[in-house]
């Protein structure tokens, strides 16, 4: 049986550097002061690095990520977070070579609560052996490591007994000796093996991620985000204020005055005549935003149909919103009355996604009326996600227009034939797979049958239901909020 030890860091992901995983670890878990304190120690850590003391620039570097943080919540950005920058940087050379033997082992210099879950999950190892961090009875990690390198290449060589792997991967310069006593080892730069036909070529790819931040925080991008927030907060104010004053049909035109750009292709529909119901349009889902930037680009108010979003983002909603139950009959009736009145925009997966797949369609949107009109939604952004599974969703909207230059691009497909809907005969989930497939088609996503459950058991652990929240709650949120994102560093002395 074939066996391979392979090093994480400058083989298995193309940077040998951890710092910027650390820097995400900061912010998603902590906030901006631990964010900001870490990028501060960045040339001290680099310093030490050069000297020959790399380890104890590392120490320093999990010490301030780490200390005072609770374990569950380190737990849920590595599972919800990381991965999703893990594989960007994925060296699918080495994977090739990796994914050929039998027996798969991956060394890290990172906390292995960091990078176990990507590791097993998405690379396919059979066992992880990295730095265990240290945690207190309460559950917070002091900043401490239990095991240093030497104690790691022990482990490795305990995991395969009297006999040696048949082969490793790393650099030349690795910290790790157990790599030298490998049957037969590989080095940088890696060339593809061809001819082989393997049902792991490729690593399981990442569907559902969480956290705030879209570029990984290298020390220059770290820096340059810290210096854009204050002025992202102020533009996102200023934002938000002129689309809640302005008639809609002038937002598309004031939006380019602030660096927001919307491309339409494809078109659409006039607006419903007096004797003709409404159209639905079915929407793909990125963001909250998706509803209000088709209403803009329509010129008028389109109300749309919502679940989870928070109560502030409903009293910020420059549109109307019609919110679920999750009780089917209640929620047919509500959406067969907004029919009635006009026009209707629905998102059928329920959730967002950010990376280029689609949920599982509800079918309910298919069997309350004929007239439906398929809109591709996407966006780009350059600094932060407007979405979130694990914070407070209140803040949405407010990440979205702290970005420099967001962009959404709006694809309106012809209106679905009455021969391809529930009237001529077609079950409502065939008219829900059918209106999937071709929006992903145009997008150039594929479809998924994951849910809203899915996604949330995933990155939240939990199912993503949502319960109504009083006014005065919503306000004990925005507190509860802004303490997350400032982010006090919490002591670890117990």
């Amino acid at each position: 049986m074939e066996s391979v030890v392979s090093e994480l860091e400058g083989t298995l992901l193309k940077d040998k550097d951890t710092f910027s995983y650390f820097m995400l670890l900061a912010f998603e878990a902590s906030g901006l002061i631990r964010f900001a304190l870490l990028l501060f120690f960045w040339p001290i850590i680099c310093l030490f690095d050069i000297c020959g003391k790399g380890n104890v620039g590392l120490k320093l570097t999990v010490f301030i990520a780490t200390a005072g943080l609770r374990l569950s919540d380190i737990e849920s950005v590595a599972r919800a977070v990381l991965p999703k920058f893990y594989f960007d940087d994925i060296d699918m050379e080495v994977w090739s070579e990796f994914s050929l033997c039998d027996r798969r082992v991956v060394v890290t210099k990172m906390p292995r609560v960091l990078v176990e879950r990507f590791v097993k999950e998405h690379l396919r190892a059979d066992e992880v052996v990295g730095s265990e961090l240290v945690v207190n009875r309460f559950g917070f990690a002091t900043g401490f490591i239990k095991s240093d390198v030497g104690s790691i290449s022990e482990r490795i060589m305990d995991i395969f007994g009297d006999e040696n792997p048949s082969l490793g991967l790393g650099r030349h310069d690795s910290d790790f000796s157990v790599l030298s006593q490998c049957k037969e080892q590989s080095h940088p730069p890696f060339t593809a093996t061809k001819g082989h036909d393997h049902q792991l070529n490729h690593p399981l790819p990442v569907i559902f991620h969480d956290g705030r931040l879209v570029k990984r925080p290298t020390p220059t991008t770290a820096l340059l985000i810290l210096l854009w927030i204050p002025l992202g907060i102020i533009l996102a104010i200023i934002r938000i204020a002129i689309g809640l004053m302005l008639p809609m049909w002038a937002i598309p035109y004031v939006a380019r005055l602030f660096g927001g750009k919307v491309v339409v292709k494809g078109k659409p529909p006039p607006p419903p005549s007096g004797s003709n119901s409404g159209v639905l349009f079915v929407c793909t889902h990125r963001t909250l935003m998706d509803p209000v930037i088709l209403s803009s680009v329509l010129r008028r108010k389109i109300p749309a149909v919502t679940y989870s979003i928070s109560r502030l983002s409903e009293i910020l909603s420059p549109i109307p919103t019609v919110r679920l139950t999750r009780i089917r009959h209640v929620d047919a009736e509500k959406i067969k009355m907004e029919l009635s009145h006009g026009d209707l925009v629905v998102c059928p997966e329920g959730t967002t996604c950010r990376e280029p797949f689609l949920l599982r369609f509800s079918a309910l949107f298919a069997e309350l009326t004929d007239r439906i009109v398929p809109v591709a939604m996407n966006y780009r952004v350059g600094f932060f996600h407007a979405t979130t599974a694990r914070g407070w969703k209140g803040l949405d909207p407010i990440f979205f227009f702290m970005n420099p230059r967001p962009v959404y691009e709006v694809t309106f497909l012809n209106q679905l034939p009455v021969e391809a809907t529930c009237t001529a005969g077609k079950s409502p989930h065939d008219v829900a797979n059918y209106v999937q497939r071709i929006l992903a088609a145009t997008l150039g996503f594929e479809c998924t049958n994951f849910t809203r459950k899915d996604k949330y058991r995933v990155l939240a652990g939990n199912d993503g239901i949502v319960s109504y929240i009083s006014i005065t709650d919503s306000v004990k949120n925005i507190g509860s909020a802004f303490k997350k994102l400032v982010g006090a560093f919490k002591p670890f002395i117990h």
